[in-house]
Order: C-alpha cells, then sequence, then structure tokens
C-alpha cells in the first residue's frame, strides 16, 4: 500500500482503540472507586528505517496508541450514611480475595454475606486481619464500627482490621475489569497504605463525563476523516492501475 494508505489505515486503528478506551471510562462514570484510562500517541516507522537516520520524504510513518495508562488520582468522596461503605483517603486500595488471588480496589461500596464476611457486590471476601489469624465473623444483627486505621468492632468486641495495600508504583497494576486491578510483577513489595478509612462514605470514579464525551465526539471526528482520508488513497490508486493499463496497451 502507498504512504496515504499506510497511515490513514494505523490512524483508523489507533482511534478505535481510543474509541474502546473511552467508551469504557463514560460506561463506568458511576463506578465507585473507578480509575479512568488515558492514552498515549506515538509513531512507528517503517522497519527499514534505522534509528537516527533522517526521514525521506517517502518514509512511511504510522500514528498508533503506544500503551493505555491509568489515571489514579482520588475521586471525591460522597457521604452515603451506609455503615459498610468505605472510602480511602490518599493513596492505596481495598484487598479483596479474587477467583485467582488478591484484587487491589477503590470501590468500598461492600456488604455482608450470610456467614457474616464482608464482601464486594461481586462476592469477593474483603480481607480482614485478625490478631489470633483465624477467619472472622461479623453479627449481621449487629451495627458495625470501622476506624480510620481500618479496625473492625461490634460494641467493644474488636473483630479485626481491614486489610489495605500500596505499591511503590502504580506501574504494578493491570486492570482486571471495572475497579479491580491485579499485580502484573510478582515481585512487587505491598506496603500497608497511609491513607485513612472513613466509613459511611464512598469514592466517585474520577471520570469527568463531559470532558470523556469531548473527547469521544473529537475521535469520532477524526476517525471519518481518516476514513474518507483512506476512500481517497483507495481511489487514486485504482485511477494509476488504469492510467498505466492505458499507457501499456
Amino acid at each position: 500500500m502507498d504512504p496515504l494508505t499506510i497511515s490513514a489505515a494505523s490512524g483508523i486503528r489507533a482511534r478505535m482503540e481510543a474509541l474502546d478506551m473511552l467508551a469504557n471510562n463514560i460506561a463506568n462514570a458511576s463506578t465507585s472507586g473507578f480509575k479512568l484510562d488515558r492514552e498515549n500517541y506515538n509513531v512507528y516507522f517503517a522497519a527499514e528505517t534505522e534509528a537516527g537516520e533522517e526521514l525521506s520524504a517517502g518514509t512511511s510513518a504510522s500514528p498508533l496508541v503506544e500503551k493505555n495508562w491509568t489515571d489514579f488520582s482520588q475521586g471525591n468522596l460522597v457521604q452515603t450514611g451506609n455503615g459498610l461503605d468505605l472510602a480511602l483517603e490518599g493513596r492505596g486500595f481495598f484487598v479483596v480475595d479474587g477467583p485467582n488471588g488478591a484484587l487491589f480496589t477503590r470501590n468500598g461500596a461492600f456488604r455482608m454475606s450470610r456467614s457474616g464476611v464482608l464482601e464486594t457486590a461481586e462476592g469477593h471476601a474483603v480481607r480482614v486481619t485478625t490478631p489470633d489469624g483465624k477467619p472472622y465473623k461479623i453479627d449481621p444483627l449487629l451495627p458495625v464500627q470501622i476506624s480510620p486505621d481500618g479496625t473492625v468492632s461490634q460494641g467493644s468486641v474488636g473483630v479485626g482490621r481491614i486489610t489495605t495495600a500500596d505499591f511503590a508504583s502504580t506501574g504494578d497494576l493491570s486492570r482486571a475489569g471495572g475497579a479491580y486491578f491485579q499485580v502484573r510483577n510478582p515481585v512487587s513489595q505491598l506496603a500497608t497504605a497511609r491513607g485513612g478509612i472513613r466509613q459511611g462514605s464512598l469514592e466517585s470514579a474520577n471520570v469527568v463525563p463531559s470532558e470523556n464525551a469531548v473527547r469521544l465526539v473529537s475521535v469520532m471526528r477524526q476517525f471519518e476523516t481518516l476514513q474518507r482520508a483512506m476512500s481517497i488513497g483507495v481511489e487514486m490508486n485504482r485511477k494509476a492501475v488504469e492510467e498505466v493499463a492505458k499507457v501499456t496497451s
């Protein structure tokens, strides 16, 4: 293919990836603790172009999404009055037991299971450390108090402490669906989160729907423009082939 068609096709692919990412951000704008994704663009040069070599006029340069990255900035903390709703102030994550190991989330919209265990809406048990290391149980008929350091108690009886974790680099995390993350690097060093826990509140998603909607419209317009450019390139190639055929016949 000619450079115009190659660049247009690569641009279309990059915009499709951006559309998927923006659509996911908007779809999760009401998900507590959700962290939006952003993209980094770069340009890919043809393999025959060596590093440091000056680019000629005919060198093929194709735009692409180099990588998506997650914006972990904190969302607004909204008071709900529900004693099982928890929000982290500052850095850190709640630790829950996923089907394949630990998952990390900022979504503290928890509930009480029938067996007296805190769990997420998806049924993942929230990790709570007990003094004797044994499984904990909360009486669903009694109110629960959770202090800023995560200590869970009912009346004067201590139950345990909610496990939180933080990472030296959030680059060690990869998205595991919705507001969940998992460790990309198995040797990542975990530390207890320094942020306090606020009972009766939830952290809103850090997605600004209007901003993402504007970006979505912009990317769609770019997509349509690139489609037209690709169609023009295909038409130019077709006419060039026809002209060559006329000359050689």
